[in-house]
């Protein structure tokens, strides 16, 4: 079956998009971020820096509103990416068993409440994801990174976890996570430490 050189020449961008998507959904493939070498990530045994921003609802959270339950606190690049997706869809399937652990899961990025908003909508995400515009939460995290691939995205705040206990310290940092298996991990550290704890 023959065909046509202008349905051959048609097909190229689409053969391009295609490659694009699964440069972008694979995790090996992806281009490194450059995360700030000059950064400072609170220690574990200190008191997590406390911030107040707006959720996906346009309510003011306040870190300090959590005291009493453990909290995992991430910050994730941008609302609807892959890895993003895989990390919080993940968050999402185990929201039960942190909340038989008294645990709430918190979400941090630069975007906007409007972007939380249509996630939110759009994947049934009902955990907070809350809006950094300004980037001033990311910085006390020691939580920044650029990608140089994309720098018109500007500052995006790196894929690390804090978990803190409900005294509000850190007692666990999770540094440039892979987003496949992350809920696992935090919940594994979370049964040990709530072990510990008793």
């Amino acid at each position: 079956m023959k065909i046509s050189r202008t349905a051959a020449v048609r097909t190229i961008p689409y053969l391009f998009l295609a490659l694009a998507v699964l440069v972008m959904a694979h995790p090996m493939l992806q281009a490194p971020a450059i995360h700030a070498d000059d950064q400072a990530v609170p220690a574990v045994g200190t008191m997590a820096p406390d911030f107040t921003l707006n959720s996906q609802e346009g309510t003011a959270i306040s870190l300090h509103s959590f005291r009493g339950k453990w909290v995992v606190l991430y910050f994730y690049p941008k609302d609807q990416t892959p890895g993003c997706t895989i990390e919080a869809h993940a968050f999402q399937r185990d929201l039960a068993q942190y909340d038989q652990k008294n645990a709430v899961v918190v979400g941090v990025s630069v975007d906007t409440v409007e972007s939380h908003k249509e996630w939110c909508a759009k994947d049934s995400l009902t955990f907070k994801l809350l809006a950094d515009s300004n980037k001033e939460v990311v910085v006390k995290y020691g939580s920044t990174m650029t990608i140089p691939q994309a720098p018109q995205l500007g500052t995006l705040a790196a894929r690390n976890t804090f978990l803190i206990d409900p005294s509000g310290k850190i007692v666990k940092e999770f540094i440039k996570v892979n987003p496949t298996g992350h809920s696992e991990e935090v919940l594994a550290a979370l049964t040990e430490l709530q072990k510990a704890a008793k």
